[in-house]
């Protein structure tokens, strides 16, 4: 199992058995905890990417521990496999659908870092839908719009070497936007609030020293 479907596993653990506690933590001030992980993660696309949600199964014996709470954004580290891996979350702030009121799962945004891979600050989106085949979604952030690669439920910006330049951006900016279109032709806007990116960022990158 490589570590980006693991990440993947971590990352829906959190969302599947921590989301109340992270929504508590968000109004409160940041403490560890941490969650179990039960999901197994689909098969990576051929960009190495997680694909759709993991069904139910056992993820290694990974716990993703939440080590600070910055603004909107919870800082959480595991070590699967032995192989450490940090990542930052967060919820929208707001989400609509054209036409409106469709019924979707929930939106999450992650930065996720994995030393054993040299990956830093890899920027995904779980958008709570199967987007459309084919489909390419935005992310706008600072006066600036990233084409997304889509495969499944997921997102990654298509170019890897703007990739640095959109962190950044996104570190100084007040929200992100991200755009996608569902398998069913709906169109979704969802907004994420940056308040704590960038703290929880700094956090990870001393947490994730080897």
């Amino acid at each position: 199992m490589s570590v980006r479907r693991m990440l993947t596993a971590l990352v829906v653990s959190v969302l599947v058995c921590g989301v109340s506690d992270l929504a508590q933590a968000q109004n409160a001030s940041p403490k560890a905890s941490k969650g179990a992980v039960n999901p197994a993660p689909a098969p990576a696309p051929t960009h190495a990417k997680p694909a759709n949600k993991p069904a139910a199964a056992t993820a290694g014996t990974a716990e993703p521990t939440l080590i600070g709470q910055f603004g909107t954004w919870g800082a959480y580290t595991a070590t699967p496999n032995g192989k450490k891996v940090c990542f930052a979350l967060a919820k929208p702030s707001s989400s609509k659908t054209n036409p409106p009121n469709r019924p979707r799962d929930p939106a999450y945004a992650f930065v996720s870092t994995r030393p054993a891979e040299k990956v830093t600050n890899e920027v995904s989106v779980m958008i709570g839908y199967t987007l459309k085949p084919g489909s390419e979604s935005t992310l706008e952030v600072g006066g600036a719009s990233y084409a997304m690669y889509t495969q499944g439920d997921g997102l990654w910006i298509k170019n890897a070497a703007e990739e640095e330049r959109m962190v950044d951006a996104m570190r100084k900016a007040s929200d992100v936007v991200v755009k996608g279109m569902s398998a069913k032709g709906t169109e979704t806007t969802d907004t994420f609030s940056l308040k704590g990116l960038s703290q929880a960022l700094d956090k990870l990158a001393q947490d994730c020293k080897r």
